[in-house]
């Protein structure tokens, strides 16, 4: 069931269950309370045609159940019929519901996410697009991605955040958009949720909490694709200054769709200080020089504890960012500490970079080094990062 359903939405979604006749390829259904429902539809990526009018069906036939004002469907291609019914893939259990809310993924974005795409040379309503990446799990990289954004926002900028992290989405728990859900607009593109002045997409506006994220390869490309392409960030005429990537971490189909086919501007490397996190930077670094895709520096997080009498206590290691840095041949962007503010903000979806005090100033510190780094690339060439053995 959806969070927050009274009893009166409960049996209009009965209803309109018993409308299309309970079938297999529905795979929930959110009712509002003024009688809007979105229908998510399991789609086959390999007969689209019959999947767009199954969805046109969906909506005429939810229409007519009294109560609905509105019917909205759309559909998910998580799975082919194909491969439904292998050994390989695991079975949807009857009643149950593997993703309870969903976005659409277009025709041109299933295409678009197969590989041996080209980029586009840039994304109307775009001016530059940065991003936040860590080869290792854990290390603050959405914390990081959030706060530089608000940072932005803060001085000025016209700045959107596009959470990519498809199995781990926190943006919307970092930004207090939780219960949020992007429109679309005239055109049919999303309109990304605004919060502290950052204009944000991301799968888990999408998707219930609860439920796994099962989607493979090309589907996850799709949906990345997707949020870039058919999101209405801005327009020629009042374009997005930035937009902050927060990818996955790791080097896999997600990154390396992001950074093959995407135009990015920049890119910046987040790590902790201990050696563990250290091998792993290496290895993101060497996945953008191969995808030629500047990296501007390296962010070290969790990089001291202050206790009350002001000493310092190196709890993950001492130096490692800077020693990583000048192994890359990049510069240090700056240092973070474990301080409770940063914990705080993201986990009441109060970003610190929104706010004031010392948190704050450390977010605007390194944005201010992160946005020089980004003009310097228009008149010299970006740095090279250099491998030793």
């Amino acid at each position: 069931m959806f969070r927050g359903k009274s009893r009166q939405t409960d049996k209009l979604d009965t209803r309109i269950r018993e409308a299309l006749g309970n079938p297999e390829w529905l795979q929930g259904i959110a009712v509002k309370p003024d009688g809007a429902v979105t229908l998510v539809i399991d789609a086959d990526p390999n007969a689209l045609d019959a999947s767009e009018a199954r969805r046109v069906e969906a909506e005429a036939r939810a229409m007519n159940v009294k109560g609905v004002t509105s019917a909205r469907a759309m559909l998910t291609a998580e799975r082919s019929p194909s491969s439904a019914h292998t050994h390989s893939e695991p079975q949807q259990r009857p009643g149950t519901q593997r993703v309870r809310k969903g976005a659409r993924l277009s025709d041109e974005a299933i295409s678009q996410g197969q590989p041996g795409t080209p980029a586009t040379d840039r994304i109307p309503g775009i001016s530059r697009i940065l991003v936040v990446a860590s080869a290792k799990g854990g290390v603050g990289k959405s914390t990081v991605a959030v706060n530089l954004a608000a940072a932005f926002a803060k001085q000025g900028l016209r700045t959107g955040l596009l959470d990519a992290d498809i199995y781990g989405p926190s943006a919307p728990t970092m930004l207090g958009t939780s219960g949020e859900a992007p429109q679309t607009n005239a055109d049919g593109n999303l309109v990304p949720v605004k919060a502290h002045g950052i204009d944000s997409l991301s799968i888990g506006y999408l998707s219930d909490p609860d439920a796994p994220m099962i989607w493979r390869g090309p589907i996850v490309m799709s949906a990345i694709t997707q949020m870039l392409n058919d999101a209405a960030w801005g327009t020629p005429d009042d374009p997005l200054d930035l937009l902050i990537i927060d990818t996955p971490p790791g080097t896999g189909d997600a990154q390396l769709t992001i950074a093959q086919r995407v135009p990015v501007t920049a890119a910046v490397l987040v790590t902790t200080p201990q050696e563990v996190a250290l091998a792993d930077v290496r290895r993101g670094a060497a996945m953008f020089s191969k995808t030629a895709v500047p990296v501007l520096g390296v962010i070290e997080t969790m990089s001291w504890f202050e206790d009350p009498t002001g000493a310092r206590h190196y709890l993950m290691g001492e130096g490692g960012g800077q020693k990583i840095a000048d192994a890359l041949g990049l510069p240090l962007l700056g240092q973070l500490p474990m301080l409770s503010e940063i914990r705080e903000g993201g986990d009441s979806g109060k970003p610190a970079a929104a706010g004031n005090g010392s948190a704050a100033n450390l977010f605007h510190e390194i944005a201010r080094s992160v946005a020089l780094n980004l003009d310097s690339l228009q008149t010299k060439a970006p740095p090279r990062i250099i491998f030793e053995d």
